[in-house]
């Protein structure tokens, strides 16, 4: 019998999933994810607060990146991060509440959501992925904003 997997804990209804036994690796087209998690309730309601599009505004977007660079670097990229799906806080920086909105938020999200199964450190392109997927995600908050 085999173990049944833990629970992922950044969905408020417990519905994520890991990934199916033989999922392909296979990232998902931005056009393709974007448009699915326009479809979820629960990714489309975080929005950046005025402190969060003033610290962007402030800090300007390259530096932002580079602060979510880190992020994905320390609490993404290794196999079995430390606290897999309870990492990313809800809020105290744009990337954050990015990170969440997008569903890059831990390992179980990025399998369902993504397409970049768990258990493996993530590659440079898997990262870039992620960082395109966060600037994406940024760029559209600033404009929506505006």
């Amino acid at each position: 019998m085999r173990p049944r997997p833990s629970p992922i804990v950044c969905s408020p209804t417990g519905s994520n999933s890991l990934p199916a036994e033989g999922m392909t690796e296979r990232m998902r087209n931005l056009d393709e994810l974007f448009a699915a998690l326009d479809r979820s309730a629960f990714r489309r309601r975080f929005r950046l607060s005025a402190r969060d599009l003033d610290y962007l505004q402030d800090r300007t977007l390259p530096v932002v990146l580079g602060h979510a660079r880190d992020f994905i670097a320390q609490r993404l990229a290794p196999a079995l991060p430390p606290n897999d799906g309870k990492q990313t806080p809800f809020r105290g920086h744009p990337v954050f509440v990015a990170q969440h909105a997008t569903a890059t938020c831990c390992r179980g999200c990025l399998a369902k959501w993504h397409g970049i199964a768990a258990g493996h450190a993530l590659d440079t392109a898997e990262q870039a992925h992620v960082l395109a997927v966060l600037e994406r995600w940024l760029r559209s908050e600033q404009a929506r904003q505006s």
